[in-house]
């Protein structure tokens, strides 16, 4: 990450007050929910240009009824995006935007280490390579390296596909705890893509213990029919899986050791990404207490 220069001590400039963009005549023009929205944001970036500040000074500053503000900050208070001095009754930022932000700090430095090892697989493979993490109730693909082949899988960045009928998915489903995996699949609709499909939570469920005990996750035409699909864990510092990298090819250009060669593949490089990220599994710690250098 590139290192960002400290701005000069110079003595603080009066604080302007906001064009009025959002008022509340504005709402019915710009439809409410929207206006919600940018209201929401506004009110979050006064609070974080004042370090704290109170209901009047930011509808003041923001043109809004105290009403408006007042009923806004209320939601991100239990939501826990702001937090109200006992004292002063003002109103300031919670560490939860700092979790957010360092969650997409995260997404970046994943997708940059874990290209290098993406683009070696699909060097030595000529088959697409993806990198899939976990979205509320599907998986979303963050990176990809397309095939060189003219028959391939079809797929884009930011789509999403069902956990319970991909590779990626299975992988994910199958580092969690089993409570929370089932507790996932309850709340899914887990459709038929293809004949093969496991549409049950019962059989995906019974499948994951093997997915964990193997290292890898499988798709044999379960979401799309001639096309399969291998995948491995990527793991972060703290040993956590927060993403699948995975190879898809049609069934026609898969044998027994076709197969073995890519899940080799995949573990190589996910043991890469995941040991830059700063995962160190727990052989690799006993050794280092055992014999420190």
């Amino acid at each position: 990450m590139a290192a960002i220069d400290k701005p000069k001590t110079t003595a603080a400039a009066p604080r302007k007050r906001a064009a009025p963009l959002l008022s509340d005549a504005d709402a019915a023009d710009k439809g409410e929910s929207l206006s919600s929205v940018a209201r929401v944001f506004a009110i979050l970036g006064a609070i974080g240009d004042s370090g704290q500040i109170g209901i009047s000074e930011l509808s003041q500053r923001l043109s809004l009824s105290k009403t408006t503000v007042h009923r806004m900050l209320q939601t991100l208070k239990a939501l826990g995006y702001v937090t109200q001095e006992v004292e002063t009754e003002r109103y300031r930022l919670t560490i939860r935007l700092f979790e957010l932000g360092a969650k997409a700090l995260e997404s970046v430095d994943l997708v940059r280490e874990a290209d290098i090892e993406m683009r070696r697989i699909g060097h030595a493979t000529r088959e697409a390579v993806h990198l899939g993490t976990f979205d509320e109730d599907a998986i979303i693909y963050i990176h990809k390296i397309d095939a060189d082949y003219g028959l391939r899988m079809q797929s884009r960045i930011g789509r999403r596909n069902p956990l319970h009928s991909t590779a990626i998915g299975k992988v994910l489903l199958a580092w969690m705890e089993p409570a929370e995996a089932r507790e996932v699949l309850s709340h899914i609709e887990l459709r038929k893509s293809t004949a093969k499909t496991l549409s049950s939570a019962e059989a995906v469920m019974s499948i994951l213990p093997q997915v964990r005990a193997q290292g890898y996750g499988e798709d044999i035409e379960e979401q799309e029919e001639g096309l399969r699909c291998l995948a491995v864990p990527v793991f972060d510092r703290f040993g956590r899986v927060i993403a699948g990298l995975s190879v898809s090819f049609p069934t026609m250009r898969c044998g027994a050791d076709t197969k073995l060669h890519y899940v080799a593949l995949l573990k190589a490089a996910g043991a890469a990404v995941s040991a830059r990220l700063g995962y160190r599994e727990p052989a690799q710690e006993a050794a280092e207490v055992t014999h420190p250098g």
